[in-house]
């Protein structure tokens, strides 16, 4: 132990100072290392060597600092399966498991022949060598997260073909160690089968359900993130029990929980923040503590190992990313990224690496126990962690803010819509929340300050309306917080509300309007005369009626029902990216029901623009009393109307209000009315071309396609 002016002593034991140490260090690395560029997580390992045991021994890797890494690296592959594209998961599965076999198989072959070949390793402890070699973790997955690309191709493919590799290489370590020890029978197999698929069900399956119930009774926000936490951890319980590594289990609960928790929501957010500021820099931090550069000096052995584990590993995996990236016809950036994500050892190297390392086998002639895997390949496996986690994260990076950087350019040059300027109409403090939410739903991700939230304070009413206008504003100013959305607040004095809304939709230039229906009243005829006589009077400002008995959150599909010639109205296209957005932020199902020329045009866009969705040929508006005896539990109606004169009217929506008081009373619903005004400045463009025939909508979808991913 060392003394520091008499009070401190080395390693660090008061939790106070251990603590300090941690979060200075988190705290410096991102301010200091991106000035040169070079990624924080690099940093965040270095430092861990620095003041680990091994170094300056500043801190022991103790049981708090293993807690909290653990957290961190199941925090890693929970966010990765919370926030990948189920849709585009879907679509490329076959990609993804052939990625995952190019990754499993070709380090695992260069890994037997090195320890069969060139160490001289029994075939049984060649195999367990090269398994090491097979799995990757997704350590720079922070990294391309905030660089805003998680939903790319490549990223999704590498996601998806992480689960495989590692689940296979950690198969391989469980029977490696069986035949080691004498345990591999019929029944081993049976087992091992049975208890992965049993867990996979309880979590893919039961999950969510469980956590659809706790959202719908739980509504305390903090709730909700220990709840996340149970289950990533309950979920990572589970696997172990199965016999596979935590790492899976904390996926699997990441993709069981991924439409539960949309991307845009607080919760999401507050995951995000916790996980990057606390959890996942802790855990590079021990990753750091166990490096030990004095063991590379001992002999030559372990320098040979560690170099050999180290080509073979970077090799393997540079070598399954470019056969990746030719296979599927990658693009350069898209096939380095492959290779940077893919291309990290930590959890389940270490994971092989330590099991192999603690099973002895027998002993030498002087007593000394003689291990599956020997102290060399111990030692060469912190080389291993060190070097391809730096070579990740630089890859990752640059080829990242690439990938990042064009997908800025094709946006920006594909953009064809003004300003989006989104108002919440508040009236009722039980409304307030759900408005806020699906608001965060409903944006497209460039609007980061053009949301208005605005409640009327009716002079002819008491005093207390001034405070009651506070106290909704305040809720809604808290709820947007929470998912980074500053709000701006607007308050108003006018003698009829309606007019004072009208108003500062005009002062604002405001696109698009939301209003709410409050549960218990439904659609009243004071309602309906404010919304025919009062806000949809606004030309150019398309309007949504929410009515909101679940959260958002909740919801597994959306009805949405388009009426013929909804494409003449001037601002249908804008609406319709509205409803693309709420799948695409929260990874819901739609179900569309539309004519046939409109049902071509929407398969059009989700081949560019991928949603989970579904099409139906629908003609007949008195049939809505139908589709709401075919809708299940927790699915939701999105109605596209029009007001009388419009083209796309229908004398049967009418009678809607009539449908939604008795049929929706206790279903979410939102209707949505495109504004007809062709002579805005908005009216431009994409969004005023004539389609009169089967080719026009098929070119329209086309390039609404490549508007809406």
């Amino acid at each position: 132990m060392i003394s520091i002016a008499g009070h401190f002593v080395l390693p660090l034991e008061d939790p106070i100072l251990k603590f300090l140490v941690i979060l200075i260090i988190i705290l410096s690395a991102p301010i200091l290392l991106n000035r040169i560029k070079v990624p924080h997580l690099i940093g965040l390992i270095i430092a861990g060597a620095v003041i680990g045991p091994h170094g300056f021994n500043v801190l022991p890797r103790d049981a708090s600092v293993v807690v909290m890494g653990t957290t961190g690296l199941l925090f890693i592959m929970f966010m990765a399966g919370l926030e990948i594209d189920l849709t585009e998961f879907r679509k490329n599965k076959w990609k993804s498991l052939t990625f995952g076999m190019y990754t499993f198989s070709v380090p695992l072959v260069l890994g037997i022949f090195a320890g069969y070949y060139i160490l001289g390793y029994a075939m049984l402890i060649a195999v367990l060598f090269a398994s090491i070699f097979s799995s990757h973790t997704l350590i720079s997955y922070p990294l391309i997260s905030k660089l805003g690309i998680a939903k790319n191709r490549a990223v999704n493919v590498t996601v998806g073909g992480t689960m495989i590799t590692d689940v296979l290489a950690l198969l391989v370590l469980a029977v490696c160690v069986g035949m080691a020890q004498g345990t591999v029978t019929p029944a081993f197999w049976i087992r091992l089968t049975l208890s992965v698929l049993v867990f996979a069900g309880v979590v893919l399956f039961g999950f969510p359900v469980i956590a659809r119930w706790f959202f719908k009774k739980v509504h305390d926000k903090v709730s909700h993130f220990i709840f996340v936490m149970v289950m990533i951890y309950l979920a990572s319980l589970f696997a172990e029990l199965a016999g596979v590594e935590a790492i899976i289990g904390a996926f699997l609960a990441g993709l069981a929980l991924n439409r539960l928790i949309p991307h845009t929501s607080a919760l999401m957010n507050r995951i995000d923040f916790v996980g990057n500021a606390i959890f996942i820099p802790f855990f590079l931090i021990s990753v750091g503590m166990l490096i030990d550069f004095k063991a590379f000096f001992k002999d030559f052995e372990t320098i040979k190992v560690a170099l050999i584990m180290t080509v073979i590993s970077l090799g393997g995996k540079y070598l399954a990313a470019l056969a990746t990236q030719k296979t599927f016809r990658f693009t350069d950036d898209e096939g380095k990224l492959v290779f940077g994500l893919s291309s990290a050892s930590a959890a389940a190297t270490l994971a092989t690496v330590m099991v192999g390392y603690n099973i002895i086998i027998g002993e030498t002639e002087s007593g000394e126990p003689i291990r599956l895997l020997n102290e060399s390949v111990l030692n060469g496996s912190i080389l291993l962690i060190l070097v391809s986690c730096t070579v990740s994260s630089f890859v990752s990076q640059k080829s990242g803010k690439n990938i990042a950087d064009a997908e800025s350019e094709n946006s920006m040059s594909d953009e064809a819509e003004d300003e989006e300027k989104i108002l919440l109409a508040l009236s009722y403090q039980a409304t307030v929340a759900p408005m806020t939410n699906l608001a965060l739903l409903l944006k497209s991700r460039k609007n980061t300050e053009n949301v208005f939230a605005l409640n009327i304070i009716n002079e002819k009413e008491n005093e207390s309306s001034d405070k009651i206008a506070e106290k909704l504003l305040a809720t809604a100013a808290e709820t947007a917080a929470a998912a980074d959305l500053k709000l701006n607040m607007l308050k108003r004095h006018d003698s009829d509300v309606v007019n004072g809304i009208n108003n500062e939709i005009r002062e604002h230039r405001i696109t698009d309007l939301i209003i709410a229906v409050d549960c218990e009243r439904g659609f009243s005829s004071s309602f309906i005369y404010n919304l025919y006589n009062g806000y949809l009077t606004n030309e150019n400002t398309n309007l949504l009626v929410y009515h909101s008995v679940q959260p958002v959150a909740t919801i597994q599909a959306y009805h949405v029902l388009i009426p013929r010639n909804a494409h003449r109205e001037a601002g249908f296209f804008k609406c319709l990216q509205k409803v693309w957005n709420i799948s695409r932020h929260s990874s819901t199902r739609l179900i569309f029901y539309a004519d046939d020329n409109m049902t071509q045009m929407l398969e059009t866009i989700q081949k560019k623009a991928t949603i989970d969705a579904e099409f139906l040929i629908f003609n007949n508006w008195k049939d809505l009393p139908k589709i709401a005896g075919k809708m299940k539990n927790d699915e939701a109606l999105i109605l596209m109307l029009a007001k009388r004169g419009m083209e796309s009217f229908h004398p049967a929506m009418q009678s809607v209000s009539h449908h939604l008081n008795s049929d929706f009373r206790d279903r979410n619903y939102i209707l949505i009315y495109p504004y007809a005004n062709r002579n805005s400045e908005e009216g431009t463009g994409l969004y005023s071309r004539s389609v009169n025939n089967p080719d026009d909508f098929a070119e329209i979808g086309n390039l609404l396609g490549n508007l809406f991913k």
